[in-house]
């Protein structure tokens, strides 16, 4: 399989799940890793890659770091995924069948399966989890959030669903979500687009988190996966309101 697409990944210490991923990609001959600051074993990882080309960046927050690594790319087409992600097979097959025919209006939708501690979680806000990962950057491109980036799509873009999934390994052990929940509440924090709420509004907004996690999005069905990502979610919104309260000495 040969297609004309560059797949394109940040990375910030990575080793442990960066692997799997690149073993994924084989099929594709360009694959831009831009990397943040690894302090582990990412770098000597992706250099072990014949398909692979290694750069280094600073972290801007995800859309503008993700945008710089996409200027990187050798094609127009690109295949956005996260370190800790992986295509099927059959979702590669789709990309390149799609590509062959696609034009720069045109944009793909895919479905990503959102695993906790060994098991993909179906309800809590991690099911039904499609995102546009591939796209033209003549048209498309990601936006400027810090957090939660998106691509934006051009006026009047066609967006496709793909056959096939990425199934990502959202949380290999708890210490890595809490450390996730700090890091993403910190860049919302710094963020300024935040607005300030007394302490009192914000436990009850973090109290209503858990709720529409737990009940509203059916997390009880997850077990003490979805009793854990609920707390997490009320976790992320007090700390990250909190932070910027502290932040800005109110």
């Amino acid at each position: 399989m040969s297609m004309d697409v560059s797949v394109v990944i940040i990375t910030r210490n990575a080793a442990a799940t960066l692997s799997r991923t690149l073993d994924a990609l084989t099929c594709y001959d360009d694959v831009v890793v831009y990397d943040n600051g690894s302090t582990d074993d990412t770098c000597s990882i992706v250099q072990a890659y014949s398909n692979t080309t290694l750069h280094h960046g600073e972290f801007l927050g995800f859309g503008p770091t993700k945008r710089a690594a996409v200027s990187l790319a050798k094609y127009d087409w690109i295949f956005s995924i996260d370190a800790d992600e992986a295509p099927t097979k059959e979702l590669n097959a789709a990309i390149n069948d799609w590509v062959a025919t696609a034009t720069p209006q045109q944009a793909g939708k895919i479905l990503r399966e959102n695993w906790m501690l060994g098991k993909p979680v179906h309800h809590s806000g991690w099911g039904n989890d499609w995102l546009i990962r591939l796209f033209n950057r003549n048209t498309c491109n990601f936006n400027d959030a810090a957090v939660h980036e998106s691509v934006s799509l051009a006026k009047n873009t066609e967006v496709s669903q793909l056959n096939g999934k990425i199934e990502h390994l959202a949380v290999n052990d708890l210490a890595q979500f809490l450390d996730k929940i700090n890091r993403y509440s910190d860049l919302r924090a710094s963020s300024k687009k935040l607005k300030h709420y007394p302490f009192a509004l914000i436990f009850l907004k973090a109290l209503y988190a858990f709720i529409r996690t737990y009940f509203f999005r059916l997390g009880i069905l997850d077990g003490w996966r979805g009793l854990t990502i609920s707390v997490a979610n009320a976790n992320g919104v007090f700390w990250k309101y909190a932070k910027n309260n502290v932040n800005n000495r109110l």
